[in-house]
């Protein structure tokens, strides 16, 4: 049942990042991408077993958040990419002040929520203040890196349009290792044994390969979306 949820999870997800951008353009990517970064932060609180491994629950809308960069890098530009990143910064830190906040409201006598909230959001600061370090990190490091397999793909091959592939995996595979080692060690430290965070780490990482893999297909269709709004606002000004 957990694979198959996951599977579906990923389909999903990866499918609504790629229709916002259809619906809503570059706008659409940023509310997906700040949606993704504050629920993930919740999710990763959970720990499943699937596909033989023991790993965090976070791990998909994580790399959405890699697709959702790699799609602005493509067809918007660097500055854009970076742009997503920083919202997504912006909102785990709002996110992080409110929900501590519901934490200091004393319950009403037919309450019957709150020591579920409370259970919940009082691991939450560690792990969004891990996730934000990590985030910023493996994010801009993404970015960076997406754009210097471009650079490279383009002087070799002199065009600047092969290599999708290349660039996004390439990116995002050597960028995911950077984030999983960090959040893995930063979130769960002295929360769990050393095999325990071993089993995390690679599990993660695993989702991570196949995760990245499976993200190139949407990356593709999102570079024909935008082709083809380019053509219809080129067919607009002739």
């Amino acid at each position: 049942m957990n694979e198959l949820l996951l599977i579906g999870s990923l389909i999903f997800i990866f499918s609504a990042a790629v229709a916002a951008y259809a619906i809503f353009g570059k706008a659409g990517l940023y509310c997906v991408s700040a949606v993704a970064t504050v629920l993930a932060n919740i999710e990763v609180l959970i720990l499943i077993d699937a596909f033989g491994m023991e790993q965090t629950l976070g791990n998909v809308l994580f790399a959405v958040t890699f697709l959702i960069t790699d799609i602005l890098s493509e067809c918007e530009g660097k500055k854009e990419a970076n742009k997503a990143v920083w919202i997504g910064l912006f909102t785990s830190v709002f996110f992080l002040v409110l929900s501590q906040s519901w934490l200091l409201y004393v319950p009403s006598a037919g309450d019957s929520v709150s020591g579920s909230i409370s259970a919940v959001f009082s691991n939450t600061p560690r792990m969004i203040l891990s996730s934000l370090t990590v985030y910023a990190v493996s994010q801009l490091f993404d970015v960076w890196l997406y754009h210097k397999w471009w650079a490279f793909t383009e002087k070799k091959f002199g065009d600047k349009r092969r290599f999708l592939w290349l660039r996004n995996n390439g990116s995002t595979l050597v960028s995911q290792i950077v984030n999983t080692l960090l959040f893995t060690f930063l979130a769960f430290y002295g929360t769990y044994d050393f095999k325990t965070l071993l089993s995390i780490f690679f599990s993660s990482y695993v989702i991570f390969i196949f995760t990245s893999l499976l993200d190139t297909p949407a990356l593709y269709i999102a570079r024909r979306i935008s082709d083809r709004k380019k053509g219809k606002i080129q067919s607009v000004k002739s």
